[in-house]
């Protein structure tokens, strides 16, 4: 019966997977399709595991193949949570060994390259990181769109919540439609900083701070930072680059980042299995 619920289970994660509506682009429908298959997996294979390989549920018997399963899986999950932890554990103390600068009205982590970059790292209380290439590149003007898209990730603790979906993805990267949606979503949160960036700065020098970067970027040496713990102003994705220039002039407040009572319904829906547990004697 186990093995039952577990095939369920991978048919329902491959299902949703295959299925989104993903010419939508919205914030809600890519995060639900991207959360409820792995979190269905995870579920599942917590309830199996609980319930153990003896006895019956629904007059079938129990059985070792899916328990061993439930193991492989967790376990698989549990090293790369402890991966991503140590990887970013190693990021924050790197980050820690550059001198902290007031740029703006902000502190923020100076790094001595000429690479413009500028990135939130950090969990929780994520910590600006600048470098003097960016410094250098953007007037003040400029520079405080830069900072304002910044805040508005740290606002949204963008790092602590794109630290647990890269962990959702990293095991279940194997799913159709996984690297898609986890691109989309990777926009999405960019889109999103840029709305709340335009509500105390110009959208035309955000737009234009984006592209002047992005221009300088292709012209030095790359830089490189753990992504794990990172939200970046300027990603490498250099085709959406002009759909994102384009939404910040056109449709600065266009798109919705509200997730509806019903999709947080639909995903406590990840809870099923667990439901089946007074059925297992």
């Amino acid at each position: 019966m186990h093995s039952l619920m577990m095939l369920l289970a991978l048919g329902i994660a491959c299902g949703f997977r295959i299925i989104p509506p993903l010419t939508q682009k919205t914030w809600a429908s890519s995060l639900f399709f991207f959360l409820f298959p792995p979190l269905i997996l995870l579920m599942t294979s917590l309830a199996v595991l609980y319930m153990g390989y003896h006895g019956e549920m629904l007059g079938l018997k129990a059985d070792w193949l899916s328990y061993v399963f439930a193991i492989i899986f967790l376990s698989f999950a549990g090293f790369k949570l402890i991966k991503l932890f140590y990887q970013a554990w190693i990021a924050q103390q790197e980050l820690r060994k550059h001198p902290q600068t007031l740029i703006g009205n902000q502190f923020a982590r100076m790094i001595d390259t000429e690479f413009p970059y500028s990135a939130q790292i950090g969990f929780w209380n994520s910590e600006l990181v600048m470098t003097q290439g960016i410094v250098n590149l953007l007037d003040a003007e400029h520079l405080e769109a830069v900072l304002a898209h910044e805040k508005a990730h740290y606002n949204y603790r963008d790092t602590f919540w794109f630290f647990w979906l890269e962990w959702l993805r990293s095991f279940t990267a194997w799913l159709p439609n996984t690297q898609v949606l986890w691109q989309e979503l990777l926009f999405l949160r960019e889109i999103r900083a840029d709305q709340m960036a335009t509500q105390s700065v110009d959208s035309l020098i955000l737009a234009e701070s984006l592209l002047l970067v992005a221009e300088q970027v292709n012209r030095v040496s790359p830089f490189n930072f753990s992504h794990q713990i990172c939200v970046a102003f300027h990603q490498s994705d250099q085709n959406r680059l002009l759909e994102r220039v384009n939404l910040i002039l056109d449709e600065p407040a266009s798109a919705s980042f509200q997730l509806s009572w019903y999709t947080w319904t639909i995903l406590l829906g990840s809870l099923m299995p667990f439901f089946t547990l007074p059925f297992h004697n």
